[in-house]
């Protein structure tokens, strides 16, 4: 019996467990990937996450977390009409394999209970107790008196719990082995509507040159990235010698209003499954953010549910006024998201 039981190891899993934990509450983190898990993400750390970690767990991310450039100085936006935009902030190039496994670390650290290759089936409420059963090298069941949700945008639970699909964007990229002409410590997103249904990027990690498309329509991935590799080559001098490795993957698709769902029942959502993303798929502040304020109010309201939501959906009411601003500012540099554009 826990007194909340985590699921997802990742920024929002491990920053809500660490801060449960180490508060006194008996906490199960469940992660249904072996870690280190890999995660298809920029892995750009910005200076607003460097801010969080050093303020939920105490201490610099660390340099053995990084990849080559370690440094990253910060995003450059193309719009759709092909002007740019600089945005310097200092920042870090990590893993996420590595970055989301010393955070489980320090969540284990601080006294929450770690299982991996454990994947949630399905919970059931009752007598203001959740049953959760998972599938590991057997199926099991669990039981806490909270589960916190953090399972990212394919997670299962929210699916059977709300009995809908989610709408995604799906995310295709490639690691090269060759040479561009630009400078390697930058993120690069380009907002060009022939070269993408969301963004193309651009960035370097132990010098393999990672280029991506994200599309509405999965069947057109193969028509866009070639339509960017031909607009890199012309604009940048992309040249690839070889392609090590392709991967996909999905994350939400952020809608007018940027809804965000806060739970059902005694399940509270955080991170991507509640919704929060902030443009070019930045998703670990957000992510760290919303995991330690959903764990801040069951740890004040642990004895009264309706207190818990009430206290969670007021204190992310700044996380998702900042992001909707995030949106609506890049709907002002590009047509491409007009629609996110605040009144």
């Amino acid at each position: 019996m826990y007194d909340v039981i985590v699921i997802g190891a990742g920024p929002a899993g491990c920053t809500a467990a660490k801060i449960l934990a180490e508060s006194g509450f008996r906490v199960l983190l469940a992660e249904k990937c072996k870690l280190p898990r890999y995660k298809s993400c920029s892995g750009q750390l910005i200076q607003k996450t460097l801010h969080l970690v050093e303020q939920y767990f105490g201490e610099a991310t660390p340099y053995s977390v990084t990849c080559t450039p370690a440094e990253n100085r910060g995003m450059i936006f193309t719009n759709d009409k092909g002007k740019e935009y600089r945005f310097e902030q200092p920042g870090l190039n990590v893993w996420r394999s590595s970055f989301d496994e010393w955070l489980a670390g320090k969540a284990k650290q601080s006294g929450a209970e770690l299982q991996d290759e454990t994947a949630a089936l399905s919970c059931q409420e009752e007598n203001d107790i959740v049953t959760v059963t998972f599938k590991g090298k057997s199926v099991t069941t669990e039981q806490a008196r909270f589960i916190l949700d953090c399972e990212g945008v394919v997670g299962a639970l929210k699916r059977k719990l709300l009995n809908n699909a989610p709408k995604y964007i799906t995310t295709f990229q490639t690691y090269n082995q060759g040479s561009i002409d630009l400078d390697y410590h930058y993120f690069y997103a380009y907002l060009q509507p022939d070269l993408s249904e969301y963004d193309a990027w651009f960035n370097v990690k132990d010098d393999h040159l990672v280029l991506g498309v994200s599309v509405k329509d999965a069947s057109k991935i193969d028509y866009y990235y070639q339509n960017f590799i031909a607009y890199m080559k012309e604009r940048h001098g992309l040249h690839i010698e070889k392609q090590i490795k392709t991967d996909k993957w999905l994350m939400p698709h952020i809608l007018p209003g940027c809804k965000i769902d806060h739970g059902v029942g005694r399940v509270l959502f955080a991170g991507e499954i509640a919704g929060f993303l902030n443009p070019m798929g930045e998703g670990i502040s957000a992510g760290m953010e919303s995991g330690y304020l959903a764990a801040q109010a069951i740890m004040h309201h642990c004895d009264d549910l309706k207190a818990v939501y009430s206290d969670y959906k007021e204190r992310i009411k700044s996380l998702h006024h900042y992001m909707k601003r995030q949106w609506s500012f890049v709907a002002g540099i590009a047509n491409t998201f007009s629609e996110m554009k605040l009144n």
